[in-house]
């Protein structure tokens, strides 16, 4: 059974190639049970341990409330910088999508970011699971929750 409906597969692959272009490398859903690969660019080996990666991206679970009521506001996302390129991540309620891309700006990842939080909290509200106090914004608010 696939962690993640075909609806909300084309959904995320569509808000993030409009937000990231050619720049998107993979785009992978989770929840604190499964995991899902839902993009991986043609050019691109599948090589990456989605479960390793799963295992430390779920740390970002607690994170929603850890960060709750600190004069940051409340906790966005997350972006991890490698050699290689980015990966940020949102979650929203009990999923959440990391999605990896080439070298872009700043202002890109922002909209990355809140794109992919509409999208969470549209998919979590129509199965009753998003959280109702997380509202999209084009504010920033990064940090190393690990």
């Amino acid at each position: 059974m696939s962690a993640v409906d075909d609806e909300l597969m084309d959904e995320l692959l569509s808000a993030c190639r409009t937000a990231v272009g050619d720049e998107l490398r993979s785009i992978t859903y989770f929840t604190e049970d499964e995991v899902e690969q839902v993009y991986l660019r043609s050019d691109l080996e599948r090589t990456a341990d989605l479960v390793g990666f799963a295992d430390h991206e779920r740390v970002g679970f607690r994170a929603q409330s850890a960060y709750r009521n600190t004069q940051l506001g409340d906790y966005e996302a997350t972006i991890r910088m490698f050699e290689n390129g980015y990966l940020t991540r949102v979650i929203r309620g009990d999923h959440g999508v990391w999605v990896t891309t080439d070298s872009m700006s700043i202002e890109r990842f922002e909209e990355l970011t809140s794109t992919l939080m509409t999208v969470l909290e549209d998919a979590g509200s129509g199965a009753g699971t998003a959280n109702p106090d997380s509202k999209p914004n084009s504010g920033q608010n990064w940090n190393s929750d690990e």
